[in-house]
């Protein structure tokens, strides 16, 4: 396992500081708290509520180190698009392709010292909350070694929410929690204690 990190790509600091800030600090008068507690070197599991498709890009570009996440393989074959998504750490999966697959490559990423991004529920939340946490990401860590990072994107559902076309211009701010250690095993009992662990650190920052 490497110790160290990708380094962040001209696209990733492109597409960081040209468009995600701008959108997140100005129209959204975003802001971060928590910052000190993200390991900058290292494997990471980052793991946050999904309310909203402004997620990736926030969670992606908001902890100083690039955050890599799972993406359709079709949308790496459309000129320009592909080649920002792959810079930016996207990581191609075959639509069909099973969960043990998307594991697998995940856990490729880890192992060379990627962050992961993963949302606990899997879809987006109307009440942007943890509501039905799944344990992928707990496994990503078994597999791994890699600490878990709990991250709560608030208000983002309100904002743009499922259904809404349009945003609603209200503060989304993006909170960080303490780094959380691997289940002792890849039992679902110890991958169900960890995700309840999870679920509990996300909705107490949403709660803030």
């Amino acid at each position: 396992m490497t110790n160290n990190r990708p380094n962040a790509s001209i696209a990733y600091l492109i597409v960081s500081y040209l468009l995600v800030f701008p959108v997140f600090r100005l129209i959204f008068r975003g802001r971060i708290s928590g910052l000190n507690q993200v390991p900058l070197d290292g494997p990471l599991v980052v793991v946050a509520n999904h309310g909203s498709h402004l997620d990736p890009p926030i969670l992606g570009h908001a902890l100083g180190r690039p955050v890599a996440f799972m993406a359709k393989d079709e949308l790496f074959r459309i000129p320009l698009l592909g080649a920002i998504i792959r810079a930016c750490g996207a990581y191609p999966v075959k639509r069909g392709s099973s969960d043990r697959e998307a594991i697998r490559v995940a856990t490729n990423r880890l192992l060379e010292g990627w962050a992961i991004g993963v949302f606990l529920d899997g879809t987006r939340q109307s009440n942007g909350r943890v509501n039905n946490p799944m344990h992928g990401a707990a496994l990503l860590s078994a597999r791994s070694g890699a600490k878990l990072l709990p991250v709560a994107i608030a208000n983002s559902h309100r904002a743009l929410g499922s259904g809404r076309w349009l945003p609603r211009l209200v503060r989304i701010d993006c909170r960080i929690g303490l780094p959380i250690s691997p289940p002792s095993s890849k039992r679902k009992a110890d991958l169900e204690l960890t995700t309840e662990e999870l679920q509990s650190s996300i909705n107490s920052l949403l709660d803030l």
